[in-house]
């Protein structure tokens, strides 16, 4: 059984680092340029892998050069639970004609990012194609996103629903969401101003309550002061984050989700509500994943910075 299906995007990240974000109209002079194979999925994908879990890929590039650079990369060994390095399973990452998606980030001297995403490719994937429920039933854990058409997101998620996969949504682009995805969905892991989209409400634990009324469970990340935890029937908790200082955050948040959705160990099918993986608790999970985050904040780029198994487990021990 697979761990973890991932649906959703692959981009190909154009970074630009500066020392400060220009304004309207303002041309400003960078320090570098890079391209970093990223793509909420992808990353969300390979920081699973990383982080010791069986991973596939659901989703689609172009037939252009960074297709090409975003699949070797997937399938690029990772570590994984048995101790064999292995990629991210790329059986059903299809390829389509025309260009793959790609991100336009600008990172600040401070860390901070703003992006541009063009969906390419991905904006092809919204149904599922034939076989892919059967993938997605096979797993442990569905791990979506909203890089991609909000059609194949809600034909994923049902598709777990009913094959009691659990299911983890993080909403970026940030939207209003039909309660028929949500309804579908075990885990929403918004950022602070996505819980604010969301529910009107600007005071974390308030969004978090507002929205246990339409999730079972939900984890509001805070950057650098860490995560929110709420679920129904119990007071919410913050798990605090390791303080870092940090080089470039695009990434990080991908990171904490792929971390978190492995759960520091191998998943098993539909865990109960407040566990992942084996049965780590919920906030134990939480501070595992932090660990992750914390360690790719340290780094350049959002796929290259995302650390491996046994980092995270040293982390999170000091």
């Amino acid at each position: 059984m697979t761990d973890i299906v991932v649906l959703g995007s692959t981009n190909m990240d154009l970074v630009t680092y500066v020392e400060k974000a220009p304004q309207r109209g303002e041309t400003v002079t960078g320090r570098e340029f890079r391209t970093i194979p990223g793509g909420k999925g992808a990353n969300q994908a390979i920081a699973a892998a990383r982080a010791g879990g069986d991973v596939l890929m659901i989703g689609a590039v172009g037939n252009d050069a960074f297709g090409t650079h975003l699949r070797s990369t997937l399938e690029l060994p990772h570590s994984s639970s048995g101790g064999t390095p292995t990629g991210v399973d790329t059986d059903d990452l299809r390829m389509v004609e025309g260009p793959s998606g790609t991100a336009h980030i600008v990172v600040d001297y401070e860390g901070g990012n703003a992006i541009v995403v063009i969906p390419g490719a991905n904006g092809t994937v919204d149904h599922l194609s034939p076989g892919d429920e059967g993938v997605i039933a096979s797993a442990g854990t569905l791990l979506l996103q909203l890089e991609i058409p909000l059609a194949a997101v809600l034909a994923g998620a049902q598709a777990a629903h009913r094959h009691g996969v659990r299911t983890i949504l993080t909403p970026p682009p940030a939207q209003p969401l039909p309660d028929e995805l949500l309804a579908t969905i075990d885990l929403l892991v918004p950022k602070e101003h996505e819980a604010t989209t969301l529910t009107g409400r600007t005071d974390p634990r308030e969004a978090a309550t507002a929205l246990l009324d339409r999730v079972p469970e939900v984890v509001v990340t805070l950057g650098a002061s860490g995560s929110l935890y709420a679920t129904r029937g119990a007071e919410p908790q913050t798990v605090p984050a390791p303080k870092v200082t940090a080089v470039d955050s695009t990434g990080a948040g991908d990171t904490f989700v792929g971390a978190l959705a492995d759960g520091g160990a191998p998943a098993r099918a539909k865990p109960r509500v407040g566990d992942l993986g084996e049965g780590r608790p919920m906030p134990d999970a939480l501070a595992w994943a932090a660990a992750a985050a914390a360690l790719s904040v340290q780094r350049e780029g959002a796929t290259a910075s995302m650390p491996y198994r046994p980092e995270i487990d040293e982390r999170h021990a000091s």
